[in-house]
């Protein structure tokens, strides 16, 4: 068999910017060791795979997204780039795509100047104590960190952007966390926040763009700041842009997208 498969640059206006997924359209679904083998040849942070509902009045496709190691429950930039080839090379008509996943319907919309934007949960997080390996893998961490229940990772807020910048966390620590991720955040120079994302249980040391985590950032940074409207930027290397806003128990995720390829697969 024959399969297509895309690559895509998301949350960024150009290539070799944000972060590359790669998508792949099915007609049914694949054995889940199938999808996880080709994830891990395709050696991206994600790759998305989606198979159309004709059938079903509240989403149009099923998306499921896959690292290198694991299938995680949610993930914002393979979603953006999956929109942006349903919209730009499938043929995708409406304004909107609606998804059905592990953490219920998603849609993307269209709008102004090629962006995408993204509805997406807002996800409930705890305070605690950070954990003693979250400590001895990031010293600099502080003694209180937050806990992401629906998305199994902790997030750190830090004094400045210039410290999330120079973040180096011990990843063979981290890794121990298993498929829990550490987001490490703090208030941005020239936007309203900044973060970067280490997950390497999940076969991620660090992610370019991380569209997910916005899930709390965004809720997070609103009650912080006083505003529903914020400007945020993953300070990653390849580094990447996103407009949100939170909308109550919905955070909408804008970003753009850089097409890069397209090809076939051999199974």
């Amino acid at each position: 068999m024959t399969y297509s498969i895309y690559q895509v640059d998301a949350f960024t206006d150009r290539i070799f910017g944000g972060n590359p997924a790669a998508v792949m359209p099915l007609e049914h679904w694949l054995p889940d060791a199938t999808l996880l083998a080709l994830a891990n040849e395709n050696n991206l942070s994600e790759t998305a795979f989606l198979v159309p509902l004709p059938d079903n009045e509240d989403a149009d496709f099923h998306i499921r997204w896959f690292t290198p190691g694991v299938e995680v429950p949610l993930c914002g930039h393979a979603t953006l780039a999956s929109a942006w080839v349903l919209f730009n090379k499938l043929g995708w008509t409406g304004e909107t795509v609606r998804f059905q996943s592990k953490s219920g319907i998603l849609g993307v919309r269209q709008d102004d100047g090629g962006w995408l934007v993204l509805d997406f949960p807002n996800l409930a997080f705890e305070q605690q104590d950070t954990p003693q390996l979250v400590r001895e893998a990031l010293p600099e961490a502080p003694e209180t960190a937050f806990f992401v229940p629906n998305d199994t990772n902790y997030m750190v807020v830090l004094d400045s952007e210039a410290a999330v910048r120079a973040a180096q966390p011990d990843l063979r620590k981290l890794k121990t966390l298993g498929n829990q991720g550490l987001i490490v955040t703090a208030k941005g120079e020239e936007c309203d926040f900044v973060s970067r994302y280490f997950a390497p249980g999940a076969g991620i040391d660090e992610d370019p763009v991380t569209g997910s985590i916005h899930s709390v950032l965004v809720p997070y940074w609103a009650e912080v700041l006083g505003k529903t409207r914020l400007n945020a930027h993953q300070v990653s290397r390849r580094g990447g842009v996103l407009r949100c806003e939170l909308k109550g128990e919905r955070v909408a995720i804008a970003g753009q997208a850089a097409f890069f390829m397209e090809g076939s697969i051999q199974l």
